[in-house]
């Protein structure tokens, strides 16, 4: 097992394109340059150690180096020793709604978002309870079975979007069943479902599906997302908004909270609803009403140590760093003495 100590670093990521934006700037400010100088063969001829593979090849060197710096600072954690451990705690599937009505902007920055950092904080809250992962839209896949390992939930979590369900629309009916079926079922009746979505039902059944999980001792908590009086859909490009949603006819589509459903499922599966607000997502209240059930002692292994391995990756990184140093940016008279760049066009 591994993990990332400091995963927030990964945003550091984002210099990488603008590196390579300013390298090729660079290199066609330059082109330019020696254009004005002269005919462009004969500026060749009068610089025949110009290089620009060479140039290329040390600035390549140069983004390794800072990205094998930006992986040792997020360090790279691997579990070296496995533990059995009891624990007592109940078991949890979180069931979150990615269908394109979760990007609606009445919570910000999006519906879906907003749900994400909420479910990483309650997931910082857990102490003995196993957690597992269902994303729906128009149908409903594992997307991690039940785990008493918080740090690979989140790891899943930051990976949702709306583009993991294939088939739009919103089945609560088969989220609710493909939580129930994930359940250890020789375990008591210390099982919960907690349901976040806008709660646009596109099936009839959900009432069902509820009252079956119900029978089986599991408890059905519901959070609304989203906005009663409605919101258009925002369609975006490269973190852009560039329209709102239309069906068929042309129309805006706009994406309302149904919370009647809602409380009708929490109703039957003996749990709570709540409605989302900037502020709060309800988890506090949703945890609570857990709480209230019986804990039973589970046993589970997991990684108790973990072994930092950033070294290795500032190792990489000066080791890029002396690559680059040691490739000179001209072809020196002794390679062309040896010809050993003949195939490469002088710049």
């Amino acid at each position: 097992m591994f993990k990332f100590e400091n995963s927030i670093y990964f945003y550091a990521f984002s210099t990488i394109p603008l590196l390579v934006f300013l390298f090729l700037s660079y290199l066609h400010q330059r082109k330019k340059k020696l254009k004005l100088l002269g005919d462009e063969r004969l500026v060749k001829e009068l610089s025949p150690y110009s290089n620009l593979r060479k140039r290329i090849s040390k600035h390549f060197l140069f983004i390794l180096a800072i990205s094998s710096l930006i992986l040792a600072m997020c360090n790279l954690q691997t579990g070296s020793k496995m533990t059995e451990v009891k624990r007592e705690g109940a078991e949890l599937m979180v069931c979150l709604d990615v269908s394109n009505s979760m990007l609606a902007q009445d919570l910000s920055p999006n519906r879906l978002t907003r749900a994400k950092y909420a479910l990483e904080k309650m997931i910082d809250q857990l102490d003995g309870d196993q957690l597992g992962l269902v994303i729906f839209a128009g149908e409903a896949y594992v997307q991690l079975p039940i785990t008493s390992d918080y740090n690979a939930a989140k790891m899943f979590l930051e990976s949702i979007g709306p583009g993991m369900v294939p088939v739009q629309g919103t089945d609560l009916a088969e989220a609710i069943g493909k939580a129930t079926e994930s359940f250890n079922k020789e375990q008591g009746e210390n099982k919960a479902i907690i349901l976040i979505t806008d709660g646009e039902n596109h099936e009839s059944d959900a009432l069902e599906a509820a009252a079956n999980a119900a029978a089986e001792g599991i408890m059905i908590n519901t959070i609304g997302i989203g906005s009663e009086n409605g919101v258009p859909i925002p369609y975006t490009q490269n973190g852009t908004i560039k329209g709102y949603r239309k069906d068929k006819d042309g129309n805006t589509v706009i994406t309302k909270l149904n919370s009647a459903v809602l409380k009708e499922i929490a109703a039957k599966g003996n749990g709570v609803y709540v409605q989302a607000s900037q502020a709060d997502l309800g988890l506090e209240a949703v945890l609570d009403k857990i709480n209230e059930l019986e804990k039973t002692k589970m046993d589970s292994k997991m990684y108790t140590d973990y072994e930092d391995q950033y070294q290795w990756f500032i190792g990489l990184c000066l080791l890029f760093l002396v690559l680059e140093f040691l490739i000179s940016e001209r072809t020196s008279e002794w390679y062309k003495k040896l010809n050993l760049f003949s195939h490469v066009k002088a710049r």
